[in-house]
């Protein structure tokens, strides 16, 4: 071994008469952005003079050097640096295509690749070479092989649209005596020089929920039926025209859910899944379980689902009678009721003792008074005639006061009563209120609400919108849950541009004031999405972003989607209902069951008293005779 090393240093300090295409691997290192790991992959076919020569031209390059054999466990399956690394073959080495088979999506995503052959510098040779390898659109392939017309190297690049499809072969530049020359174009991405598809037809999936979309998917008529699937069309199909390609599409009838019996999801993700569909032409939720099965690309759809439901008067959520004053309004009131109360009683034991001044047949109490100002509180008037001077300017005051009282009272509760309330803002006011709710029938409202695991949000479903005997007919089509919405104190989960469409034809101005909105599902807009680890990712990517920077993306969606409707004709008059009054009723009953609650308690003390009465009548009677005999 210490042998060995002597004879590597050596070698590194004689030189050694190595193959140029080594220096020109090295040179077209240098020309790429420095990767943080090179790896030179061979198993036995370099001699230690090559390595270390290798090594040397390499070493001033800011990156780890390694070599490896030709095993597959050695690719960086799991470095959360794979984009930062480069790897050199050798296609003379036994092995080496074998390795690139089994490769898989390294071959062709985040990974850059070196490919040479010390035996051969044919071009065509590479050619044939790579004839059956999954060198996919993305890929990052470079080899290196003998110029055209010049010395040195032609440094090219090569890839598929698909594994079916002719290889493309791209010129880099060129390398000649230590120098790499790259062409104008190089020096692009690879995602945007190669979005010319030259015609390849891309495959589509999109969701239809109701047949008669296909008939109007760009008439731009029955806009509230499968809106995010209108839209989304209209995108891929300019997303394709920019990418001089073609689409097939296939239809299916939902975004996809997971099986937990095969673990294999249904619909659009399905389609993915099995490599039966390179696009999800339909934007869908993002969701834990389904970044693993594809890829998120783009916010193509700012929409969202959301309770809506016309804001409910006052009196529902609140007691409108306790409402125009604050609390110590209340108390300042009640202080000043038992403080008259109290002065009135006051005065009139006064007149009483010193004074001829009599107020009927009995002596006042502090209950006569504390109900005569309350009856004066509530402008029923003084049952007890002022005669005095003191009596008279108390009770005057206090008349005066409580008039004021009364009148700002009453003017609030005008107010009140034809005012809404905003107290239902989240999905714990909306499930403890008194509001009916429903959602339109779609595939991912009964699924997300079904498979919900948030406690209060699974409790809204449990009790609101899951029926007792199970089953599930709060899920309800679109016009019928719009009309329901108009008809007040119901909240329908709808897609809020669908919904708002709906309104704004079949409602009047006035009921188009006082919408609110809750959300349940608590995700963010839909994404546009691809296979996971797909060869078109970036370049589909790129290609959605243009849309939007153009202005093209926002055009579908004003033509599509329409915007909460504003409140133009102001609210009209609102008739007082049973619920308005509902707190006085309640305070009426309890007074009536009050007052029977008395009256047969007086009637029971009564008769008790008679009993009593005659019990010791009749005692007196037995303790009489005995004395009249003697």
């Amino acid at each position: 071994m210490h042998f060995r090393s002597i004879f590597l240093v050596l070698s590194v300090l004689n030189g050694c008469t190595c193959s140029p295409i080594l220096t020109a691997v090295a040179d077209l290192i240098r020309c790429l952005n420095y990767p943080v790991q090179i790896t030179v992959m061979q198993d036995g076919c370099w001699t230690d003079r090559e390595k270390t020569y290798f090594w040397r031209e390499l070493a001033s390059i800011p990156a780890a050097v390694r070599f490896s054999g030709l095993d597959v466990g050695d690719l960086p399956w799991d470095d959360p640096n794979q984009h930062r690394n480069l790897l050199v073959v050798d296609a003379s080495c036994p092995g080496t295509k074998r390795l690139l088979q089994q490769a898989g999506q390294l071959l062709y995503y985040r990974v850059k690749w070196i490919v040479i052959d010390r035996g051969s510098l044919d071009c065509g040779r590479f050619l044939r070479f790579f004839d059956d390898l999954k060198v996919l659109i993305s890929s990052e392939v470079y080899y290196l092989c003998a110029g055209e017309g010049v010395d040195g190297y032609s440094v090219r690049q090569v890839y598929r649209y698909s594994i079916e499809s002719s290889l493309v072969e791209e010129v880099f530049g060129y390398w000649y005596r230590g120098v790499v020359v790259r062409n104008d174009h190089a020096a692009i991405a690879a995602s945007v020089r190669r979005q010319n598809l030259n015609r390849f037809k891309l495959r589509a999936s999109v969701v239809i929920t109701h047949n008669a979309t296909l008939n109007h998917l760009e008439d731009y008529k029955e806009k509230h039926v499968d809106t995010i699937t209108k839209k989304n069309y209209f995108l891929t199909k300019y997303m394709v025209e920019n990418l001089n390609a073609t689409v097939q599409y296939s239809y299916v009838n939902s975004w996809g859910y997971r099986n937990p019996k095969t673990g294999r999801f249904s619909g659009m993700i399905g389609e993915l899944q099995a490599d039966q569909a390179d696009l999800g032409a339909t934007a869908l939720f993002l969701t834990a379980d389904r970044i693993r099965e594809i890829d998120y690309l783009s916010m193509t759809t700012p929409t969202r689902a959301k309770f809506v439901f016309r804001s409910p008067k006052l009196s529902v959520t609140d007691n409108v009678f306790i409402l125009p004053f604050n609390g110590t309004v209340w108390m300042c009131i009640i202080s000043f009721i038992v403080l008259s109360a109290t002065l009135l009683l006051i005065i009139m034991l006064v007149e009483f003792r010193y004074t001829t001044v009599r107020y009927g047949s009995f002596r006042p109490t502090l209950m006569d008074t504390m109900m005569n100002m309350f009856g004066t509180s509530c402008q029923q008037g003084s049952f007890m005639e002022p005669k005095s001077l003191p009596t008279r300017c108390l009770i005057l005051l206090s008349l005066i006061v409580l008039m004021f009282l009364y009148a700002s009272y009453s003017a609030n509760i005008v107010a009140l009563i034809q005012s809404p309330s905003r107290k239902i803002r989240t999905v714990e006011d909306l499930l403890n209120s008194r509001l009916e709710t429903g959602a339109e029938d779609t595939v991912y409202n009964k699924y997300y609400f079904m498979h919900e695991t948030e406690p209060i949000r699974k409790a809204l479903f449990e009790r609101k919108m899951r029926s007792r005997d199970g089953s599930l007919d709060r899920f309800i089509p679109l016009e019928k849950g719009v009309e329901r919405l108009r008809q007040g104190l119901y909240a329908f989960h709808v897609e809020l541009g669908v919904g708002y469409k709906v309104i704004s034809e079949t409602y009047q101005e006035d009921e188009k004031c006082g919408l609110q909105e809750i959300e349940y599902l608590n995700i963010i807009d839909p994404y546009y999405a691809v296979q996971k680890n797909s060869s078109f990712r970036e370049i589909v990517r790129l290609s959605l972003f243009k849309l939007r920077e153009f202005g093209i993306q926002g055009r579908e969606h004003s033509m599509l989607y329409t915007k909460k409707p504003t409140c133009s004709g102001g609210s009209s008059f609102i008739p007082v209902t049973i619920v308005d009054v509902w707190p006085a009723l309640v305070l009426l009953w309890w007074g009536f069951g009050i007052a029977a609650g008395l009256v047969v308690g007086e009637f029971g003390l009564k008769k008790r008293r008679d009993i009593r009465g005659r019990f010791f009548k009749r005692s007196r009677v037995n303790a009489v005779k005995p004395m009249g005999l003697s």
